[in-house]
């Protein structure tokens, strides 16, 4: 299972940041949910934008 979570962290972050590989790609399409892609997005998105507000508040201080 924590191979499971690491795959899908792995693909979510190279498809966030757009070097996602066509054979990658496709072996993510060919599992029967998206829903652990969606879930790890999100959860990427949540922490990028909490990143970017923490590094700007400590710039500004």
């Amino acid at each position: 299972m924590f191979r499971r979570i690491w795959q899908v962290f792995y693909s979510t972050l190279a498809a966030f940041f757009g070097v996602q590989s066509n054979e990658n790609r496709q072996k993510d399409f060919q599992t029967h949910s998206p829903l652990p892609y969606i879930i790890m997005g999100i959860m990427l998105a949540i922490t990028l934008v909490v990143s970017l507000i923490l590094l700007v508040s400590q710039i500004l201080n």
